[in-house]
Order: structure tokens, then C-alpha cells, then sequence
């Protein structure tokens, strides 16, 4: 789960997901061996996109790709009109103008006719992978809402897939021409911190056969076909459950579909991987002493009103031990729970896990093996490293998470001085924690991106039990020290599930940065980020920033009956467009708000820096 605000006693899981949503010198251990990339090559056959939003008109005539891969030509928009308990068809809508952003620096005129280009890359976030057949799930939460289960979960897998297939279709960024030479995904990857999933996970990103089934190979045992009305059953013509009552179709054979096998062409360029708090704990933000349940034959799916409220208050407050909680509930309701097929490929991941499991060479796909971990990060369980974006570009990827048990994110202390240390080896001229100047001329002067989960709302200051020796820091400490180093660029998240970019400006411009926080691809409105970088050749660089969806039709089949690989990523977009509340909310903005605003969406982001500043 992933977000900043509290929940509310009428527990919401997306917007809980939303609110709730090793020590190395500088270059060596804590940086990726074997991952220098070349110079990122320019595809001749795309025109950069140079206009401004006032030059652009609203819909332009279809153009070559990759423009008709991105947001910049199409949409996917719910069509018709909004009526509560009505579900609605999607369709393709305009696309999304090119937005400049000048909080940071003045746009220079003419320079998209000087500028150089240096990194195109794509960015991935919270794709939670989910297997919905896991035991230590907590779907019964519903009881307290609607929003509080997702009907298209079963679905991640094919939506997953159906988003590196787009990755793979891309062209030339429409700004640069470069075309994109790696996929960061920063973090959620999974949902239940599963050895399965993380294993699926692997599979989507480099290639190869998955069965998006757990437990009983021959039978779905989960939600969906438990006979409880509180969640959407696809294939039962009788059950008037709570999701068809607003609209969700009946689709025979919908289980079926979900759970057989898929293949993925994995990724035709690298991609590296930031750990999430749902990739570092089951959901999210529970205890690994929970490994029993999760392995285990008994799925709770209804409980009382009063352990319903007892676990979303221990949720919501954040300090409860949630855990404890949770463990109490499903003991005391073991009876009534559902019998399942226990399986042990539900065992939860430990950090150590995740590394050796990223280093696997059967998972290397495009490369580089580790995805940007090293043997050094896994002696040392470090899930932080630096590595080459592109030349005179330095990617920095940091670990944000709460291995205790926590949804909100921070770093630890020893991160903290890591991190320091890297700005100050790619960046010639800084300034001390008092703004004082500081020169270091054996600094190769790199534009600096710095990729984590966690956005900065949503870092906070609390001991880490898992990590009792050492202080945490938050968002604002992380957000000073980046303000330090001017080659700093931006700093690229997810974690919220909304698209919000966030200008973090400072009284020197040149010590200004942008924070592009990334929306999920679980949720509406299921967005990645195509992200390049150029130098504008006067004082100044600009970092776009071009939203994509995946190679999935906008369209469902108008029966419901195309339930091949890509008719099931159409239909997973389209139930997650007709989440509880969302449809509706569009009366007063809020879906709006989780595709961010113009300025959050397709933008030119413009910051000092570059080859003539001083």
C-alpha cells in the first residue's frame, strides 16, 4: 500500500497504499559493476517534440511512433456519461500536451534548436504483482469499504506484461530521438513480499513462461469464487454480489483465463531495480514473522465488524503493532476461514532473498546481471547502488524502507553519509551542511538522478526495529542534502500512486531540483514514464517527462469474450478505471488528481545546470 494521508475509519486500501501507499566507499561497493552504458543512440526517424503547450494544439493529426506509443497522441478515458452504479466502457481520448515547467530556471528561447542530447530512459512503479490466492492477504477489509480491494488484481501479470511490451515498441524519445536505453522500476514491484511473486516479477522483466496460480494447479481458491458477496465473482451468474450491483460485467471463464500461463518477452534493454516497502514486507508493512500464515491452508476472507475495525485502526495509526494484530485475528477466526491448498512458494523474502534472487543469472534478460546489484550488495545486504545512466549522467538508487514493518519510508544513517559521499565524487563544486562552498576538482562533474521508492512526503523519523542502532532520517533531511550538490537534476519516486512533479526550489538556483513522483500501474490511471534528459547549452538542462501506458487496447472486447493475454491487460485497465468512487469523483476533480494535473503529466522539466552554466 502506498500515501501520506491517514485512513479513515472506512478503510480505503488504495488510498492507505497510497498514505500508508551497507556501507561502501563511494564508486566501489555501493556501484554497479558492468553497467556502464554506451552513448544512448538517436533514432533518426522521430522529430524532437520542441512546441510549448501554447504552441501545440489541443489534438494533432496522428504521427509516427513512438508519439502514438505515448500520452502525447492517445488516452485511455472512461466513455459515456458519470452515473454511481454504472460501469463504463473505455475509450481512447486526446492525448496530453508537452507542459513547460519554469519554476526552477527560464526556459531559454531556441533551445530546442541548441540543446544536446544525453539519457532516455523509462521509468516503471508499483506494478504489485499480486498473487491473489495468498493466505496472509487482507481482503476481508472490504467489509469496512469498497475501495478497499481491487476487483482486477488477478490481472497483474498480464497488465505487467502487456506494459514491456509497449517498452519494447517505443521508438526514439519524442524529444530527443534517443531511443530508451533502460527500464528503472522504482519499487512495489510485488505485493505480498512472496517468493513467488518476486519470481513472476523476474519473469515479466527478463523473459520467459509464468503461471499467475498458486496452491491448487487445477482451481482458483481465492475471493473470487468464495460464494461472499463482497467481491466481485466474474463467473457466477447467480451471485448478485457487490460489484456487479455497480456494473462489473459477468464474464464465464474469467478465473480460468487469470491463472493459466502467460509469456513475456522480457525486456529488450537492461532495467534495474529500487526496493519498496511491499517488495521488503508482506503488505507492505507487516512482520516476516508472519511467514506461517502466508505458507499456510487457511484464507480468512470475512471476519467480525470488531476485528475488522481493530485492524484497520492498527493500519491507520500506523504505531499499533499491526502485526500482533493481525496474527490475533486470523488465529481467533482460523475456524471459519477458508481451506485452501497450502504452498510453500508463498514464503516471504528476506532482503538477503531479493539479492540473490536479482543475481540469479536464469533472471539476467537484457542485462546487467543483479539489475544493479552486486555480490557486494549481497554480502552486506545493501539494497542501494550508484551506476552509469549515460555518458556524464550518474544514476544513484537508494533503499527507503522500514524492514521492521512499516509502510512510510526513511534511510538510515550510514545510507545517509553513502549518499553524501557519491553526490560529492560527481559533483566538482557543492556546499557544506552551513551553504558554505566546497570544491573538489577530481569530481567528474555527472548530471545526478536519484531513483527511490518512497516519495519525500511520505519519509518519515521513527526507530526501526529491525535496525535499532541506527538513526533514520525523513524526507526533509534527504530534500536538504540533495539541495546541496547543484548537479543534482531530480530526484524520480513512486510509492503514491499519483503523478505529481514537485518543484524543490532554493534561494542559490542552481541548488534547485524537480521530485517526478511516478503514478502506479495497479491502480488507475495504470501509468509508466518515459524520462529524457538534455542540455540546453545555456546554463540550463531539461528533463522530460512523457507518460505511457501499456500495448493493451484501450478498448475491451464488447462481450467480455476476449480473454487472450491481451484482452485480459485491455480488461485489467478498464475495472481499474471503474474503481469504487472513481468514476463518480470525477464530478469534483479527484480522478483528475490521480493522473496528476497538465503539469504533472507530460512535462519539460527546466533546472540550472548544463554546459554554459557558470
Amino acid at each position: 500500500m502506498a500515501g501520506t494521508e491517514p485512513v479513515s475509519a472506512a478503510v480505503n486500501r488504495r488510498r492507505f497504499l497510497l498514505a500508508s501507499g551497507a556501507t561502501a566507499a563511494a564508486g566501489v561497493a555501493g556501484t554497479s559493476a558492468g553497467a556502464l552504458l554506451p552513448r544512448q543512440r538517436q533514432d533518426p526517424a522521430v522529430e524532437p517534440a520542441a512546441r510549448t503547450v501554447a504552441q501545440r494544439p489541443p489534438r494533432s493529426a496522428p504521427r509516427a511512433a513512438p508519439y502514438a506509443l505515448t500520452t502525447l497522441e492517445t488516452t485511455a478515458r472512461l466513455g459515456g456519461s458519470a452515473h454511481t452504479g454504472t460501469y463504463r466502457r473505455l475509450v481512447s481520448g486526446p492525448g496530453w500536451p508537452l507542459v513547460v515547467r519554469k519554476e526552477l530556471a527560464t526556459p531559454g528561447a531556441g533551445r530546442q534548436d541548441r540543446r544536446t542530447p544525453l539519457a532516455c530512459f523509462v521509468q516503471f512503479t508499483d506494478l504489485h504483482l499480486a498473487d491473489v490466492q495468498n493466505p496472509l492477504r487482507t481482503e476481508f477489509l472490504r467489509s469496512r469499504g469498497a475501495s478497499s480491494w481491487r476487483a482486477q488484481e488477478a490481472l497483474t501479470v498480464a497488465g505487467a506484461v502487456a506494459l514491456v511490451e509497449q517498452v519494447n515498441a517505443l521508438g526514439g524519445g519524442p524529444n530527443t530521438r534517443l531511443r530508451p536505453a533502460f527500464v528503472m522500476t522504482t519499487g512495489d514491484n510485488v505485493d505480498n513480499n512472496s517468493a513467488i511473486e518476486l519470481e513472476w516479477f523476474l519473469t515479466v522483466m527478463s523473459g520467459g513462461r509464468i503461471t499467475p496460480n498458486t496452491g491448487d494447479p487445477r482451481a482458483y481458491e481465492g475471493a473470487q469464487n468464495s460464494g461472499l458477496p463482497l467481491f466481485w465473482h466474474p463467473g457466477d451468474p447467480h451471485l448478485r454480489d457487490l460489484d456487479k450491483r455497480r456494473g462489473l460485467p459477468l464474464i464465464p471463464g474469467f478465473l480460468a483465463a487469470a491463472t493459466r500461463p502467460i509469456t513475456s518477452p522480457g525486456l529488450r534493454i537492461p532495467w534495474y531495480s529500487t526496493v519498496g516497502n511491499h517488495d521488503d514486507l508482506p503488505g507492505g508493512c507487516l512482520s516476516p514473522a508472519l511467514n506461517d500464515f502466508a505458507v499456510g491452508s487457511r484464507k480468512l476472507l470475512s471476519v467480525s465488524a470488531g476485528d475488522a475495525a481493530a485492524y484497520a485502526k492498527a493500519l491507520g495509526s500506523g504505531d499499533d503493532p499491526k502485526s500482533e494484530v493481525l496474527k490475533a485475528i486470523l488465529t481467533r477466526n482460523a475456524a471459519s476461514a477458508r481451506t485452501v491448498t497450502a504452498d510453500e512458494r508463498r514464503r516471504l523474502c528476506t532482503p538477503h532473498d531479493y539479492l540473490a534472487a536479482h543475481l540469479d543469472p536464469a533472471h539476467a534478460g537484457a542485462g546487467p546481471v543483479g539489475h544493479g546489484y552486486t555480490q557486494d550488495n549481497l554480502d552486506g545486504e545493501r539494497m542501494y547502488y550508484s551506476f552509469k545512466v549515460a555518458e556524464n549522467v550518474l544514476g544513484i538508487s537508494i533503499d527507503t524502507t522500514y524492514r521492521s514493518g512499516h509502510y512510510e519510508g526513511s534511510l538510515g544513517s550510514d545510507q545517509l553519509r553513502w549518499l553524501e559521499r557519491t553526490l560529492a565524487a560527481h559533483s566538482s563544486r557543492s556546499y557544506d551542511a552551513d551553504g558554505r562552498l566546497v570544491r573538489n576538482s577530481g569530481a567528474d562533474d555527472a548530471h545526478i538522478l536519484v531513483f527511490s521508492h518512497h516519495h519525500s512526503p511520505s519519509m518519515t523519523r521513527r526507530p526501526d526495529a529491525a535496525r535499532t542502532d541506527e538513526p533514520r532520517h525523513d524526507g526533509a533531511e534527504v530534500i536538504a542534502l540533495l539541495s546541496r550538490f547543484p548537479n543534482v537534476v531530480a530526484w524520480i519516486n513512486g510509492h503514491s500512486h499519483v503523478n505529481r512533479i514537485t518543484p524543490h526550489a532554493h534561494a542559490t538556483p542552481a541548488r534547485s531540483f524537480w521530485e517526478v513522483n511516478t503514478a502506479s500501474h495497479v491502480d488507475y490511471p495504470h501509468h509508466a514514464r518515459l524520462i529524457e534528459l538534455t542540455d540546453n547549452g545555456d546554463g540550463t538542462v531539461s528533463l522530460f517527462t512523457t507518460l505511457v501506458e501499456s500495448a493493451a487496447p484501450h478498448r475491451t472486447a464488447r462481450d467480455f469474450d476476449d480473454l487472450s493475454a491481451v484482452g485480459l491487460a485491455s480488461l485489467y485497465r478498464e475495472v481499474a478505471y471503474n474503481a469504487p468512487g472513481l468514476a463518480e469523483s470525477m464530478k469534483v476533480g479527484v480522478q483528475e488528481g490521480w493522473a496528476g494535473g497538465p503539469g504533472d503529466r507530460n512535462a519539460e522539466l527546466v533546472v540550472a545546470g548544463g554546459s554554459a552554466a557558470a
